[in-house]
């Protein structure tokens, strides 16, 4: 997106803000108090063609690329909605890849659902059918676990268990922070089907109300409201040998290639939410008059709003320059960690500001500036810490 932006992404930016302006707005401060967002905000966005981009027309999506989709996350915050609102909506870009992946490395099957020997029972296109399609359609709800209780960032140890039964595979274990995991019908799962470490994980689609399948708690989070998470509890479910992703214990590769889109988001989800903040910021500061003045007539207030922007349009241009380089199939793991921190960084400091510039009204619930300032703690955190980009950043440097 370093380009200037095409006549059709121009297009979707509009789409994506009269989409928040109409059916967002008016209930998102209802949706953080109520700790969800209604189903159907789902189907709506399906519609639209909003849930489908970047996803294949072949398995339901509206088509585009990384990019497209990254545009919708950013329009989405600067159009006034929220980082919060994005994980919720959008949790099926972190559900769902895994299985097209699969998908395309068994050859393309034919486009339309149950079509050819490619959706016979236990192929990957037998995933696409009954999980890819009616989500990218609004009317499933996918979520991501990986994490654990007592593993954080350490993917490789986890110890989740599934066990080989006849055709089938029991299921036992604990996953939490499990991003949309109150309203999941199913959960693409990192589960332990070999020996310890990296090499025995492997990938499992897990309907939320097979037996033995609990939502433990729902999390109460300092941000991301809107956006329910749960601790998600696994005791001899019983799941067909057909809901596995790929190949057994190739898992955690799967796992590795799909973190780095997820990161993009994030970095994306901040620097937007600078912007956000930064406009926001400007106009109370014109409006905001004190001691006889406006608040921007002072040097110091003009040089923090300059800093605010200067830190906002420099982690802009990298996340975007590296964007560009994952669409186009480069492997730039250590540039997307960069990316990620700096616009995490640059985040950090511009809500701080923003939320300073408000004074006291800055602290209120009904300022949205405060609702910023608590979703993007998250930011630093998923999709791997900071210092675990550190670690990777490290690795590229070859240090």
């Amino acid at each position: 997106m370093t380009e200037p932006e095409t006549l059709e992404r121009r297009q979707l930016r509009e789409l994506t803000r009269r989409f928040v302006t109409r059916d967002v707005l008016p209930h998102l401060d209802g949706w953080e108090r109520a700790g969800e967002v209604p189903r159907a905000l789902h189907g709506t966005a399906a519609e639209l063609g909003l849930l489908g981009l970047g996803f294949p027309e072949a398995v339901g999506g509206s088509g585009g690329d990384l990019r497209d989709s990254l545009l919708v996350t950013e329009e989405v915050i600067l159009a006034g909605g929220s980082s919060g609102l994005v994980a919720a909506l959008f949790t099926h870009g972190i559900a769902l890849p895994h299985i097209v992946a699969a998908w395309q490395r068994d050859g393309h099957p034919g486009p339309e659902p149950g079509s050819g020997p490619g959706s016979e029972p236990g192929t990957a296109a037998a995933l696409v059918d009954r999980y890819v399609r009616p989500t990218l359609a609004g009317a499933r709800i996918g979520a991501l676990a990986v994490t654990e209780p007592d593993g954080g960032s350490d993917v490789a140890a986890l110890r989740t268990t599934a066990r080989r039964d006849g055709a089938d595979y029991l299921v036992n274990g604990t996953k939490t922070f499990v991003t949309s995991g109150v309203r999941a019908d199913f959960v693409t799962t990192a589960v332990r089907t070999g020996a310890p470490g990296a090499a025995g994980i492997s990938l499992l689609v897990i309907d939320t109300d097979a037996p033995g399948c609990t939502v433990d708690r729902r999390l109460e989070k300092l941000g991301w409201h809107c956006s329910d998470t749960a601790t998600l509890s696994f005791v001899d479910v019983r799941v067909p040998a057909g809901n596995l992703i790929g190949v057994e214990n190739a898992g955690f590769a799967a796992i590795m290639r799909q973190f780095g889109t997820e990161r993009l988001s994030l970095a994306t989800q901040a620097y937007a939410t600078a912007q956000r903040c930064l406009d926001l910021t400007v106009a109370w500061c014109r409006d905001r008059h004190t001691f006889g003045g406006p608040l921007i007539g002072r040097q110091v207030v003009r040089h923090r709003l300059a800093e605010m922007a200067t830190r906002t349009a420099a982690a802009r241009a990298y996340v975007r320059q590296v964007a560009d380089r994952v669409a186009a199939g480069e492997p730039v793991p250590a540039e997307v960690a960069m990316a990620k921190n700096a616009a995490v960084s640059a985040c950090d400091r511009v809500v701080d500001q923003a939320v300073q510039l408000h004074g006291g009204h800055g602290y209120l619930r009904d300022a949205e500036v405060e609702r910023h300032y608590r979703d993007a703690r998250i930011l630093g955190i998923g999709g791997g810490t900071t210092e675990i980009m550190n670690e990777i950043i490290a690795k590229g440097l070859g240090i």
